[in-house]
């Protein structure tokens, strides 16, 4: 599959589903829901021993969907992330062996920032389009507000404390592309393979509009 450009990526819709997947037969029938709710972009985090293996398997199965990796940590999360057909990649920091490797493979990739000067570090590297993250512990939609004029020019996909209440904030702020949230995907809903559940939180997520 064609790797894809973040920009591509978070245009798909206005909320990256971040996702967890603990039981491999699970991951297909989620994914296949979160895409029939107009979530086409999936984030699978590399948390769980079966993370690559639903990778590969939403890679194969599920048509129209878009999927990333989750919690990129090192280059032998980037490689082993693009081998399972992973396209783009999402990492909670910014460190140049991530990054570097990233480039190496060609992975399009969404890092994380928490302050002005890792923006700034991670602008003078190219990038335009930034995880801001843990979006609410660094202070939320009023950090995000106060960036937009010095940071001009770059854009954030803020994750860690968004949901259904507080997601409506943050896309309404001018230099945020998308967010990030595992509300859509609750783990008591997934449990108990409530796939009707898990496409209407898609569908009222997917209806959420940026400025």
């Amino acid at each position: 599959m064609a790797l894809l450009s973040i920009r591509e990526v978070c245009r798909r819709a206005p909320v990256i589903p971040v996702i967890v997947i603990d039981d491999l037969d699970k991951a297909v029938p989620l994914a296949e829901a979160l895409v029939a709710g107009g979530l086409p972009a999936l984030e699978v985090t590399l948390r769980t021993r079966v993370a690559l293996q639903a990778i590969r398997a939403i890679a194969d199965a599920v048509e129209g969907a878009v999927v990333g990796v989750g919690t990129l940590r090192t280059a032998d999360d980037v490689k082993a992330s693009i081998d399972a057909g992973a396209r783009f990649g999402v990492s909670p920091g910014f460190t140049d062996a991530v990054i570097d490797a990233a480039e190496a493979e060609g992975l399009s990739m969404l890092p994380g920032v928490a302050t002005p000067s890792e923006a700034m570090r991670a602008a003078d590297r190219g990038f335009e389009i930034l995880k801001f993250f843990p979006a609410e512990a660094n202070g939320g939609v009023p950090v995000l507000k106060a960036w937009a004029s010095p940071l001009a020019g770059l854009q954030f996909c803020p994750t860690g404390g968004v949901n259904e209440k507080n997601a409506k904030d943050y896309l309404n702020l001018s230099n945020v592309i998308c967010v990030g949230g595992s509300w859509v995907t609750p783990k008591d809903v997934i449990e108990i393979g409530d796939w009707a559940r898990v496409a209407n939180l898609a569908s009222d997520a997917s209806g959420l509009q940026t400025l």
